[in-house]
């Protein structure tokens, strides 16, 4: 089951046993499912400390960096920590020959020397509320008033898009400054509101050289122990009236709700350790035919990177500008490169696969011992095998084009061209205008752009 997580809790203890209570947690369940665990294994911090609406929490000090990494408010000044990784994408863009950014470091001395960061956001949770009782509640009002239309499943669906909406609206308006989304959970099971605080004036602060912040590189990505001074820093900043705005000169230092304090205690054996942030996703619930086909198209991806990396590196050694043109292009391939070999690596070490099929056969027991259960979940197991055995071929087809010539940046550039007038002129804007705006928004990205490269 693969699901957007907004925000997760995941809690490991070290102790003289190595107990481990490892997984994923939404926030607003640790109260109902997690909290007697977590005092269990030695957490001193409350639910109501870590996720809480009416209150300051730990939550208001985690944010969401660049809409997919996880970033920590360490000051009262809007100051930010996250990995060097993180913050490379950014860190290149600032970059040119004459200030190689990524290959010497960079710390501002002064708040005039923090550097804007164009297009970066920062996102600080505000709520989430479970709606499924209202989307429920639309969808079966819809499927009773269209049951007897030709149309009905469309019709359905779009009833709970117009209902998504309306909760999006009424959020949004009862929540200045905020931008609100409903996402599913569980395979459309369970719905959450989700309101969060998105600022847009960020400024790079400082980082390392890369030869410490990326020290060992893809020999060392996904791998334990690791050596690398993995970090970067960013500064939130805020209106004068502390609300997130565009740029300007005018805007100040974000004063947060909560920041993280840096404890110089030290710790020890046994202590409790609590990871909180946004990780994106979880496979944790695949099947075996499924985790199987993962390696699967891993291995497609892994061939194809090969190929292109091994290009992108050539060049990128042969020309200062193309290594620094190419360098977030290089690291975000080679991180998802390395990390297919390492999850490859894992799942034979851990017999992850075996695992998954001894929990089939043992869920395929508890439900023939039952002859409800056999009538309702009997070929349940088997479904599953089936359904991935027929989507295999086209979605290794897919992985491969996606990996090949989907990766070609011209190709990419004339989709986006064609969507973006597209959408355009169905919102009413006149050719020339749509053409011109969609080159306007296209023009910044020829900045790190190499024909021969990309041509090769």
């Amino acid at each position: 089951m693969k699901k957007i997580l907004s925000i997760v809790a995941a809690l490991t203890v070290f102790a003289g046993s190595m107990r481990a209570d490892e997984g994923m947690w939404l926030l607003p369940l640790i109260q109902k499912m997690n909290a007697q665990a977590m005092q269990d294994l030695g957490c001193e911090l409350t639910p109501e400390q870590i996720y809480s609406i009416n209150n300051t929490s730990l939550k208001d000090a985690i944010v969401q960096f660049g809409g997919g990494c996880t970033g920590e408010i360490v000051s009262a000044e809007g100051l930010l920590l996250t990995n060097h990784h993180c913050g490379y994408g950014n860190i290149q863009k600032l970059s040119s020959v004459e200030h190689d950014y990524l290959k010497n470091g960079y710390w501002a001395m002064s708040r005039e020397e923090e550097l804007p960061c164009e297009g970066l956001t920062v996102k600080f949770l505000e709520s989430m509320s479970d709606v499924t009782a209202v989307i429920d509640k639309i969808r079966k009002e819809a499927e009773k008033t269209y049951r007897k239309d030709e149309n009905k499943d469309k019709l359905v669906a779009e009833a709970v898009e117009n209902g998504i909406k309306a909760l999006v609206e009424e959020a949004e308006k009862a929540n200045p400054y905020c931008d609100a989304q409903v996402k599913p959970f569980y395979d459309t099971n369970v719905y959450y509101l989700i309101i969060y605080k998105t600022f847009r004036d960020i400024r790079f602060v400082g980082a390392p050289p890369s030869s410490i912040g990326k020290f060992g590189a893809d020999t060392d990505n996904w791998m334990w122990p690791r050596h690398t001074g993995d970090f970067s820093m960013f500064r939130v900043y805020a209106d004068a009236n502390n609300n997130p705005a565009a740029y300007s000169k005018d805007n100040v230092p974000y004063t947060p709700k909560q920041s993280l304090k840096i404890s110089l205690a030290g710790v020890k054996e046994g202590d409790f350790t609590m990871i909180m942030g946004y990780p994106g996703r979880t496979t944790r619930f695949q099947t075996s035919p499924e985790l199987k086909h993962q390696i699967e198209t891993n291995d497609i991806r892994i061939a194809a990177r090969t190929v292109r990396q091994d290009q992108m590196l050539e060049d990128m050694l042969a020309d200062p500008k193309v290594k620094i043109q190419y360098a977030s292009k290089y690291s975000s391939s080679s991180n998802g490169w390395k990390k297919g070999q390492g999850m490859k690596l894992a799942f034979e070490k851990l017999d992850i696969v075996g695992r998954a099929e001894q929990e089939e056969a043992d869920f395929q027991a508890w439900v023939d011992a039952n002859g409800k259960r056999k009538a309702k979940y009997g070929t349940v197991v088997a479904d599953l095998a089936a359904a991935v055995e027929a989507g295999r071929e086209a979605n290794n087809a897919f992985t491969k084009a996606f990996e090949t010539i989907y990766k070609v940046e011209l190709t990419d550039f004339g989709f986006q061209m064609v969507l973006q007038v597209g959408n355009a002129i169905q919102r009413g804007t006149d050719t020339v205008t749509a053409l011109e705006q969609a080159y306007e928004r296209l023009a910044p990205k020829y900045a790190d752009y190499s024909v021969s490269t990309d041509s090769k």
